[in-house]
């Protein structure tokens, strides 16, 4: 029986316990020194450049935000996550004075900061800094050169590859910690052990492989077509995004060579996310969990959104100038957004022996109609998820066997390794 306005006492619990808010903050909103083909957010700034100007979040906006989202956080670890466009656009000054107002305002609660930048602009300057401060970078890249230069050029057209490897190196020398995010679009596909090699050589220990799934259109005056929501009548699907059944190779093979070798040495996020559903604990990746709304998206003028994906009109919870973080995260709302994650699953979902593992991943994929019934949306990476799920089980049944036992996941690289025939 399909759910409707189901409230669990799980949610209850939610709504009245300790909140650990989350929020994606930009502090220089879409702007950005590149142009990737499938930036979402640089084409909401193209549609709407006065929402979006080229400014960078003041220092008193800076200094609230930080104070309410300390405040907000009822929980002693606070983290903070700079995004963008490009974060570092804001210049080192500002995240020094996001640190003192940190400082300021923390109380006896522990601060954890990072960053996600596309490597471009790293400089000993800026490695030293976040290694001094402790921040967790995360690199955009994509892969090899080929793969990477597909979609994620300057504004002149120009190649970043060796740019964003260049930022690499430096953080590496200069000791701070970071890991890597690369888009999956239609240059990743049947390259996944290329890929997840590659990403090894560069000294990734903690990947990233994020699915591109968008809706395109022409409109008049712009030069290419745009993202816009997969629900315009006038859009059509990008060529550049991944297909379902491309994702699901892509994870199967990264999966096989991580689970016949790397286990415990090397993390790939997806693969945590799936083997904490198996254990029945929560992941770590909002798309995975069973309700949403936990993670705001701040922009630099102080405007609150109920996602980073969902940054429109209707999902707008106010703005830290005028209201409290807290309330915004709080409300009604938001809390009502994060259950129609669950509530609006559609029927085929309920009946998946998976749905304990993908909960319908995220509701911004879910726009392809259902063949039992077309009036409901399933997710566009179903195919390829449920293909993922079902290659990955045995192993990820094993290592919940071995986790249970006491043991490290990673005795499973043997036992994988006999049952794919590789000894």
């Amino acid at each position: 029986m399909r759910k409707k306005a189901t409230l669990t006492f799980a949610d209850a619990i939610k709504r009245k316990g300790p909140r650990a808010v989350g929020a994606m903050v930009k502090p220089v909103g879409a702007t950005c020194n590149l142009d990737c083909t499938y930036c979402y957010y640089l084409d909401k700034a193209r549609l709407a450049p006065k929402a979006h100007a080229a400014e960078v979040m003041s220092d008193e906006l800076l200094e609230r935000f930080v104070k309410q989202y300390i405040e907000a956080n009822q929980v002693p670890v606070v983290s903070f996550c700079w995004h963008g466009g490009e974060p570092l656009l804001a210049g080192r000054e500002f995240y020094r004075k996001a640190v003192e107002f940190q400082k300021m305002y923390r109380g006896e609660k522990r601060i954890e900061n990072s960053i996600q930048t596309n490597g471009t602009l790293l400089t000993d300057e800026w490695a030293r800094f976040f290694a001094e401060e402790e921040f967790l970078v995360g690199v955009s890249i994509d892969g090899p050169r080929e793969v990477h230069d597909a979609n994620r050029r300057d504004r002149a057209g120009k190649s970043t590859f060796d740019r964003v490897r260049g930022g690499i190196e430096r953080l590496k020398e200069q000791g701070a910690e970071f890991n890597t995010l690369s888009a999956v679009g239609a240059a990743s596909e049947g390259r996944g052990r290329e890929i997840y090699r590659f990403l090894k050589g560069i000294g990734s220990r903690f990947m990233q492989f994020l699915p591109v799934v968008e809706h395109v259109k022409r409109i008049e005056g712009w030069p290419r077509e745009v993202i816009v929501e997969p629900g315009d009548p006038e859009a059509h699907r990008a060529e550049w995004s991944v297909g379902a059944d491309a994702y699901g190779r892509f994870l199967n093979d990264v999966f096989d060579e991580w689970v016949t070798g790397d286990v415990g040495s090397y993390f790939v996020q997806m693969f945590d996310a799936t083997l904490a559903g198996w254990c029945g604990v929560r992941p770590g990746l909002c798309a995975f969990c069973e309700t949403c709304g936990d993670a705001l998206a701040v922009e630099h003028n102080g405007d609150v959104y109920a996602c980073d994906h969902f940054v429109y009109p209707e999902y707008r919870r106010g703005n830290i100038a005028t209201g409290e973080l807290r309330t915004m995260a709080g409300s009604g709302e938001q809390f009502r957004f994060g259950l129609e994650k669950r509530n609006a699953l559609p029927t085929e979902c309920l009946r998946c022996g998976y749905l304990h593992l993908c909960r319908g991943e995220c509701p911004k994929h879910r726009f392809v109609p259902s063949e039992r019934n077309p009036e409901e949306r399933v997710n566009a990476l179903c195919g390829g998820l449920r293909a993922f799920y079902r290659h990955s089980e045995p192993y990820m049944l094993k290592m919940r066997e071995l986790l249970e036992a006491g043991e490290p996941a990673a005795l499973v690289i043997p036992w994988a390794r006999q049952r794919m025939g590789l000894f």
